[in-house]
């Protein structure tokens, strides 16, 4: 599956342009599952500067999304039409301490301001440890664990909309829900701030150990997985849900749900994207055959499915 390379066109449309574009870009070594297609064009931009440039001359009805480290995703096998947006750690992985508030670019990994909060003494943010995510990600999705959520911590988080133009929002502004954010989907995240609480660095670190031992005995993190498939419905547990319908152990193709854990799905070897969306669908109409309970994808679903 190949798209038409426009690289030419946008080249010549954005002449300081400084990021990179590549035309048909697999997306498969990005994504946890390894699976999916390419992107029509991949950019990685040099700057948040680079970003808003990128942003204001890009067609209007070229679809654009952005990816973290993909953790939480599946790329469809069809691959995904228009301009993918990767923001790189080195331009938007800065993270540091000032006070009681920590500063984070949205490529930073949630486990590394986790890390440089502990480092300054700062509790409240030990829950993001326990998340393979970005802050990017993190902020789209309200991202939560052991007893923490981002809208729990946030500050400020910035925005680069698509007329390339910056905005600030402070966490009421966010409208956060439940595992989602209220703000523009297509609004680009590039930096926040997040507040902590002065603490005892043996208290931060003992949480922190609790945080990575629940991870590694209660999920497979050594698998090819996205994480947390379905949102916990109200008042239940999405595994549990998944584990009553019969699914533990259950295979479509390569794709298989996870013995250790039945709210994440595994790409066993050879699984396609289709493989995992088909047993994620298959899981969803078992759990509300057997509990008339419809659980919600939680993994972010991009692209088109192969012709």
């Amino acid at each position: 599956m190949s798209f038409p390379d426009i690289t030419p066109d946008l080249k010549a449309a954005m002449p300081e342009l400084r990021g990179r574009l590549l035309a048909n870009e697999s997306l498969a070594p990005l994504t946890w599952f390894r699976v999916g297609g390419p992107a029509q064009v991949l950019f990685t931009p040099a700057d948040a500067d680079d970003l808003a440039y990128f942003l204001k001359h890009v067609p209007a009805e070229l679809p654009v999304q952005v990816i973290g480290v993909g953790s939480n995703m599946i790329v469809r096998d069809g691959g995904v039409p228009g301009v993918v947006i990767r923001l790189a750690p080195r331009a938007f992985g800065e993270v540091k301490a000032e006070g009681d508030v920590v500063s984070a670019g949205t490529a930073a990994l949630d486990k590394r301001v986790a890390e440089v909060a502990a480092s300054a003494n700062l509790s409240g943010l030990e829950f993001l440890f326990g998340i393979p995510g970005t802050i990017g990600g993190a902020l789209r999705m309200n991202a939560g664990a052991n007893g923490g959520e981002t809208k729990d911590i946030l500050v400020e988080a910035t925005a680069i909309d698509r007329r390339g133009e910056t905005h600030r929002f402070t966490n009421a502004d966010m409208k956060f829900t439940y595992r989602a954010s209220g703000v523009d989907p297509l609004l680009i995240f590039t930096a926040a701030r997040f507040r902590g609480t002065p603490s005892g660095p043996e208290a931060i670190r003992a949480r922190m150990a609790e945080v990575q031992a629940h991870r590694e005995t209660a999920q497979p993190i050594r698998e090819k997985t996205g994480g947390s498939t379905f949102k916990n419905p109200p008042g239940h547990s999405a595994w549990k849900l998944v584990d009553a319908a019969g699914c533990r152990g259950l295979k479509v193709g390569g794709a298989q749900v996870s013995e250790m854990h039945c709210n994440f799905l595994i790409n066993t070897g050879n699984a396609t994207a289709e493989d995992i969306e088909t047993l994620g669908e298959t899981v969803r109409k078992r759990v509300e055959a057997h509990s008339g309970i419809a659980l919600q994808w939680e993994i972010k679903r991009i692209g088109i499915k192969a012709s």
